[in-house]
């Protein structure tokens, strides 16, 4: 039985933060298989996305390129949730990705500050029955997580408000080339 962990965000962009979490997830062998899936509508933001679905989709593969290959070998972006129509509920995610994998376990990864909102997730309770998580402290919400990766201070709001230096050189020129998070 193989471990297959979903990791879902906005990923508006995705950045080192999030590359970190990929790496050491996979070297700490905590999951065997990663599914890195942008989210379609995520309802408990404060705001939409402000790159497309595509383009985040887009990034996601782009960064990937910026993993060591024994790494990216064992990630695949899934676009399920940019490609529903309507609400995304991770629920519903879960039970697409367990179709996929039936025989294998299937895990979460969240941040301390995703995790601390489970309560009020869709269907939260068979979510929590259906999954194990995953949870990585985020240094800007502090909390319990199950594994500790030394997560990095990064955040998809300082990048898209000019911090360049925490993404990837893939996703950064992916940026720059489509004009993305250019101020006005």
């Amino acid at each position: 039985m193989a471990k297959i962990a979903i990791y879902g965000g906005t990923f508006d962009p995705i950045h080192k933060g999030h590359l970190h979490v990929i790496e050491q997830v996979i070297l700490q062998g905590v999951a065997d298989r990663i599914l890195l899936i942008p989210a379609g509508e995520p309802l408990l933001r404060d705001s939409h996305p402000v790159a497309s679905g595509a383009d985040r989709r887009a990034m996601c593969v782009q960064a990937l390129k910026d993993l060591p290959n024994e790494i990216s070998k064992q990630v695949e972006v899934n676009p399920i949730e940019i490609l529903r129509s309507g609400p995304s509920y991770a629920i519903d995610t879960v039970d697409a990705v367990a179709q996929t994998y039936p025989d294998d376990q299937i895990l979460m990864i969240l941040g301390t500050d995703a995790y601390a909102k489970i309560a009020q997730w869709h269907r939260s309770d068979e979510l929590q029955d259906k999954v194990d998580f995953i949870v990585i402290d985020r240094p800007e919400f502090p909390g319990s997580p199950t594994i500790d990766i030394g997560a990095l201070d990064i955040s998809a709001t300082r990048v898209r408000a000019g911090e360049q230096d925490a993404l990837s050189p893939h996703v950064a020129t992916y940026i720059k080339e489509h004009n993305l998070y250019a101020r006005k």
